[in-house]
């Protein structure tokens, strides 16, 4: 088991353009944080759906530079989840740890971006963060991140949803064999697996869990819903926690957001949530 690094901290969503997709969350009831700006090196820009102990970005190119470059490759195929983040208590020490496991990371990466609080002042939110040099599993982009700053990320205010979001429930990850690449992140966690219904495989993180399965599981899941587009491997689905899906289920009603009653919850196709196929669950 990790020490210094435990669950899931963040989702990234790639996206094609930040206004667009700023409007299409608050559209499903989300409230979407101001644009914040990185440095001119990292040439991004995003919005940040914050919940209640993690949070998801939804993240676009704003100048392409050479640190942009992955993101922007992606972008030329599909929109939709790019990479998890791992909450790292220490990422020093974290990405120690994980390299003794024999699973190479890049050097700690120190930065920050300017946050407008709900007084109109301006603070910085900074973080460290370290990538694993490799995918763990085809498709799937793990990192780590460090909040040395949370009172400047979880803003109030920020963490109040209209459909009443409270946290990430779960990350599905499509992979073609479901098995092994579960055993990669199970020996990765130190926590084992579990076997869902279905016969996907749950991961637990330390908090949201990774649930690995193959693409006729997730065809089987959501069996009405369109899923052309979707990357053929790594995460496609955000399974967000709600505190009363029926209030969720009134507020997309209002919005003219098209669902499917998935066995899980409420579900919306990656049409509407721009490559990423949403779930609700009830909490």
């Amino acid at each position: 088991m990790l020490h210094h690094v435990g669950g899931i901290d963040h989702c990234v969503v790639l996206v094609r353009n930040l206004d667009a997709a700023a409007d299409s969350y608050a559209r499903l009831g989300f409230t979407v944080a101001p644009r914040g700006i990185h440095s001119p090196q990292m040439g991004t820009g995003n919005h940040c759906i914050m919940l209640r102990g993690d949070y998801f970005e939804m993240l676009g190119v704003l100048t392409p530079t050479p640190a942009n470059q992955r993101w922007r490759d992606v972008l030329a195929h599909r929109e939709g989840m790019s990479a998890v983040a791992l909450r790292a208590h220490d990422a020093e020490a974290g990405a120690a740890e994980i390299a003794a496991q024999g699973v190479p990371t890049l050097p700690v990466m120190h930065f920050g971006r300017p946050v407008r609080m709900p007084d109109g002042s301006t603070t910085e939110t900074r973080f460290h963060t370290f990538h694993l040099r490799d995918m763990p599993i085809p498709g799937l982009r793990l990192f780590a991140c460090q909040h040395l700053t949370p009172d400047a990320t979880w803003v109030p205010g920020l963490m109040d949803h209209a459909n009443g979001a409270e946290g990430l429930a779960a990350v599905e990850v499509l992979a073609e064999d479901s098995h092994s690449a579960a055993a990669v992140l199970a020996t990765l966690f130190g926590r084992g697996t579990e076997t869902e219904a279905d016969g996907a495989l749950r991961v637990p993180t330390g908090a949201a869990p990774l649930v690995l399965l193959t693409a006729a599981q997730l065809a089987a899941r959501y069996p009405e819903m369109d899923l052309s587009g979707l990357a053929a491997d790594g995460p496609v689905t955000m399974a967000i926690r709600v505190a009363d899906l029926a209030q969720t289920e009134r507020v997309l009603r209002s919005s003219g957001v098209r669902t499917l009653r998935a066995a899980s919850g409420l579900a919306v196709a990656p049409a509407d949530a721009h490559g990423v196929i949403l779930v609700f669950r009830p909490g």
